[in-house]
């Protein structure tokens, strides 16, 4: 699963004893994956990923005195480089819940009803710092979240994107429609290594952790607009 000797170190977060029994019971089949800890809350696993920095967070979101969204952003926040990946695992499939996950910083979205397969294979991913989700199902919830009213408030974009170069710019209107890699080096006529290269500056000088939060990032600051055609 890693190209290293070491195990992916695992903290499960969960508000049941018998879910994270089960989790435990699945992750220890995979001889590159450690649980070192459990939380039963947010505010616990909090505390924990501040003492044991584990990998990778496997965190429910509805859960007493702290949610597994707040604990999410908190986690990030105190570890906002070479902190863990968060897998947010959940028993509903919502939009909402999806969006407010990605935007709390999550890099990967899984049910509980996942085979014990997906969860080893979701660990290994999120751990190679890529998204669980892809760019293009992104785009979609991203759509219809921010296309809602409920959700809907005035864009100030970031700061940030005044240091994107207008090559980037245009790299990042082009992730924004959950294009790949291949697919912007043929719209704007690059090799694929540049496009690489764009990506990687444009993720960095945003201070974002992969591309699914590239999506995120260009509709909450207007770059990507609900409705409108992508070119």
């Amino acid at each position: 699963m890693t190209d290293t000797t070491d195990p992916v170190t695992v903290l499960l977060v969960d508000d049941q004893d018998l879910v994270r029994t089960g989790f435990r019971i699945i992750l220890d089949t995979a001889p590159d994956v450690r649980v070192v800890g459990e939380a039963c809350d947010g505010l616990e696993a909090v505390d924990l990923v501040r003492r044991l920095r584990p990998d990778v967070v496997v965190m429910d979101i509805e859960m007493p005195v702290l949610d597994g969204l707040e604990a999410t952003r908190r986690i990030l926040a105190q570890s906002p480089e070479g902190g863990p990946a968060v897998l947010v695992l959940t028993t509903f499939g919502r939009d909402d819940y999806v969006f407010r996950a990605l935007q709390a910083g999550a890099s990967g979205f899984l049910l509980k009803t996942a085979t014990p397969e997906d969860l080893i294979e979701a660990i290994a991913v999120v751990h190679r710092g890529d998204a669980l989700l892809s760019p293009q199902l992104t785009r979609a919830v991203v759509e219809r979240a921010v296309g809602d009213p409920a959700t809907a408030r005035v864009v100030v974009p970031s700061p940030a994107l005044a240091t994107l170069t207008e090559r980037e710019r245009e790299v990042l209107d082009r992730l924004a429609s959950g294009a790949s890699n291949a697919e912007i080096a043929r719209r704007l006529f690059l090799g694929e290594a540049t496009v690489k290269t764009h990506v990687s500056n444009v993720l960095g000088k945003l201070g974002l952790r992969d591309r699914t939060a590239a999506v995120v990032f260009a509709y909450e600051n207007g770059v990507a607009v609900p409705g409108e055609p992508t070119t």
